[in-house]
């Protein structure tokens, strides 16, 4: 039996004096490995950028300061599945005409986080110089197993269960037609909301097109999508390597994770530097530490991590699923694996594909006035479609 949708309830993270003494003094008796000289990145996470990192994490950081600044947004929590879920949500300010709601996917290594810079943009874009009659009702959940939504007991949850969770909290907030839009795993729960609730999502936007799922006759590719297909292989080949432990051996990597925040912060801050569109260097200290703080008081580097196991036991089927819903691509510079246009094309109804020039993986973060734009202009058309409450 479903559960009963219950009100949301208000949410106020307060971390114990207690928790941030236990990180200070175990990042302060960190035990460092040696590296090769002049190594940087090219082995992994950059030894000295990473002893800067912890030494300013242990008696530089100011958490409380960063915990007091989420805390700025309307976050809440409630049972969505039977696991208790955490969300901003936050609603248009003084809109111009009709309202869309929008649920943002985050991915990994990240959480409500990746958005927090873009909520009053969508929310309020009057006030940032843009048409207050492009205002959203904002939902960013946190997903199971990330940030301060519950940490599934049982079997992880795959990229088609959370989505299946997401279409239910809009219902529970009162939204019965939306938008969708997210990268990384959150461009897999986007494309499952659109693909198993048609009738609900009025349109979709991704940040990536995932990595390439094909089972028809390989002379119907065009010459653009076989040179995808090739740059996707040498990219799992030389990067790939976190993704396999997290889809066989998670549980691994997790009991080093969880218990060093150091090595927790060389997991993370590896993929920002890969990823980014500049690197660590487009990213403050404090930015990329409130990310990875997160990871450490929630205790999900586990657990975020098991997600992939699970999508990795989705049928063939599934992946190569068209989807009808009307799509928009935002294919940024800095991103990884960038899919070309004929590739959207086949695999989605795609009505807009743009390439924005500056930018990673972290769009919204990194370039949070031109992703909020790239989201304006793609879900204009769809504003009466929608069902804000």
């Amino acid at each position: 039996m479903p559960d009963t949708p219950a009100a949301p309830e208000p949410f106020v993270a307060r971390t114990t004096p207690e928790a941030i003494e236990d990180l200070r003094a175990r990042l302060r008796a960190t035990r460092w490995p040696d590296a090769p000289e002049d190594a940087g990145w090219s082995l992994g996470t950059d030894l000295d950028y990473l002893r800067e990192l912890v030494a300013y994490w242990a008696d530089g950081f100011d958490w409380p300061a960063q915990e007091a600044a989420l805390a700025r947004l309307p976050r809440f929590r409630t049972r969505v599945g039977g696991l208790g879920i955490h969300f901003v949500h936050a609603r248009a300010v003084a809109p111009a005409g009709p309202v869309l709601p929008l649920v943002l996917c985050h991915g990994w290594p990240d959480s409500f986080w990746r958005y927090s810079k873009v909520v009053s943009l969508l929310t309020d874009p009057g006030s940032h110089g843009a048409d207050p009659a492009d205002a959203f009702d904002v939902v960013v959940p946190d997903m199971p197993g990330f940030g301060y939504s519950d940490r599934p007991t049982g079997p992880p949850l795959s990229s088609v269960a959370v989505a299946g969770l997401w279409a239910e909290l809009m219902r529970t907030l009162g939204y019965e037609r939306f938008g969708a839009a997210g990268g990384d795993l959150g461009s897999h729960v986007s494309r499952y909301l659109a693909l198993d609730h048609p009738d609900r999502v009025a349109a979709v936007h991704r940040t990536d097109g995932g990595l390439p799922v094909f089972a028809g006759d390989p002379a119907t590719l065009t010459a653009a999508e076989r040179a995808w297909f090739a740059e996707a292989a040498t990219w799992g080949a030389t990067e790939g390597a976190y993704g396999a432990i997290h889809r066989t051996k998670p549980q691994t990597v997790a009991a080093a994770l969880n218990d060093s925040p150091a090595g927790l912060a060389a997991w993370i801050v590896e993929k920002l530097q890969s990823w980014s569109d500049g690197g660590v260097e487009r990213y403050t200290r404090d930015e990329i530490l409130t990310n990875i703080t997160i990871y450490w008081l929630t205790g999900t580097i586990g657990s975020s991590m098991r997600m992939y196991n699970a999508n990795s036991a989705i049928p063939a089927g599934q992946l190569t699923r068209r989807v009808e819903v009307p799509s928009g691509f935002s294919v940024f510079r800095g991103d990884v694996v960038r899919p070309p246009r004929a590739w959207l094309e086949r695999t989605a109804n795609a009505v807009r594909v743009t390439e924005p020039d500056r930018g990673g993986h972290f769009a919204a973060f990194e370039e949070p006035e031109l992703y909020a734009q790239e989201l304006r202009d793609f879900f204009r058309p769809y504003r009466g479609e929608s069902g804000a409450a």
